[in-house]
């Protein structure tokens, strides 16, 4: 793999390489190098990479990429001396253990975003993975979601003014039909056009509006914007797309917004079965009895339900089975990087086999890779939503990018 030097972003940047073999420690320098790294540091242990990185904290190192068996001080420890020095901007983990170690790694980065891990690597390490791992770093500031920590919070009167001033609009992420690589839905995520701060994700806002009655306003303004979407859609010639709608807790417990969420979806003339409602596990069991009710009503009127973030609850098989749901769709977490961490493949097979004997549809949250592609299409997975296929965006890109994307996921859909 030739990359020329122009053309890397880490090109010249500083990076330090723990290992405690020599001769792993050089042929890891070795491809950073032909990375077009700049200064490269070296530690034999973990011990050693703290001292080095204290003296060098005035100019912060970009990159840490450490062996995960070390004596003195192994690479787990050094991962959270890390992230509590907040000494590096990034790091790597490598091994030739049992793969389950690194997903300790990933797990830990998972619930701790400040850790800064762009990822894990078997050894040997290969050139192209590690390439990849580190175009994590873009990805990562062109995300339009929050990085951690998390965003402070716009107050209650900042969001009734971005209310009264129809500031939050939806933008959609298309979801994939695994086996054809068509177009069947698309998920409409909340974001904020502020007038001076620019375009900010829920980070910024959604906790504030949790609990508080504006949180139905809220919803019923982002549903009346994604009703005129639909019908636009419609007109443009768009294949009939099933548009999914968080539901918070308040929402699906309270019986006045129910009517007020369904009058507005009559009233528009767009087919109840155009829409699937989103919930979690958290908003089901807050107000049991409620929810189970409004999601009998939605379920009769014709609109679909979806459980979202699967896997995550204490009880989610449990509520699964009990509720009216139409769609599964499979947290990210047991779906980003499935193909690579056994633990994760086991929880995946059981939600997908759960769906398809419930009959319902499965849905895969997080797919970044053609490897977790192939993996879900290959058990069997419905429908596939994450950055392989789309980013977010506005409802008027839609067309276009389907248009321009037929071709790459009817590729996807068919590759071997």
């Amino acid at each position: 793999m030739n990359m020329p030097t122009t053309s890397a972003p880490w090109a010249g940047r500083r990076v330090l390489v723990v290992e405690d073999s020599a001769v792993q420690r050089g042929y890891l320098v070795g491809l950073l190098k032909q990375l077009a790294f700049g200064e490269i540091f070296e530690a034999a242990d973990g011990n050693e990479a703290l001292q080095l990185l204290e003296r060098e904290r005035n100019d912060r190192i970009f990159l840490v990429l450490t062996d995960l068996e070390m004596p003195g001080m192994d690479g787990i420890e050094l991962t959270c001396q890390l992230r509590e020095r907040d000494l590096a901007e990034n790091l790597i983990v490598v091994s030739a253990r049992d793969p389950r170690l690194l997903e300790i790694i990933e797990n830990m980065a998972c619930e701790d975003a400040s850790i800064g891990l762009l990822g894990t690597l078997l050894k040997p390490v290969q050139l192209d993975s590690l390439a990849l791992l580190l175009s994590k770093v873009n990805d990562r500031n062109n995300d339009s979601r929050p990085a951690a920590p998390t965003p402070a919070q716009a107050s209650l009167e900042e969001v009734a003014q971005a209310l009264e001033r129809h500031e939050f609009l939806p933008w959609f992420q298309p979801k994939i039909a695994m086996q054809s690589g068509q177009l069947k839905g698309v998920e409409a995520l909340a974001r904020w056009q502020h007038p001076q701060r620019g375009l900010l994700s829920p980070g910024y806002f959604i906790d504030t509006l949790e609990g508080h009655p504006l949180m139905a306003d809220f919803t019923l303004l982002l549903v009346q914007q994604v009703l005129q979407h639909i019908l636009h859609w419609q007109q443009a010639g768009l294949p009939a797309l099933a548009v999914s709608v968080n539901l918070s807790a308040d929402n699906l417990s309270d019986r006045s917004f129910i009517d007020r969420l369904t009058a507005l979806v009559m009233q528009s003339g767009v087919a109840p079965a155009s829409l699937v409602w989103e919930v979690t596990e958290t908003s089901v069991m807050r107000q049991l009895s409620q929810a189970l009710t409004n999601m009998g009503r939605l379920r009769l009127m014709g609109f679909g339900l979806a459980m979202d973030d699967f896997g995550i609850g204490y009880s989610s098989m449990q509520q699964f089975a009990r509720c009216p749901f139409t769609e599964l769709k499979i947290d990210r977490a047991f779906v980003n990087g499935a193909a690579q961490w056994p633990n994760r493949l086991m929880v995946l097979k059981s939600a997908l086999d759960l769906g398809q004997s419930l009959g319902v549809a499965t849905v895969a949250e997080g797919v970044e890779t053609v490897e977790d592609w192939k993996l879900l299409r290959d058990l069997g997975c419905d429908l596939a939503q994450g950055y392989l296929l789309a980013k977010p965006m506005p409802a008027d890109d839609l067309v276009g990018w389907m248009r321009q994307d037929r071709r790459r996921l009817r590729a996807l859909a068919g590759m071997e």
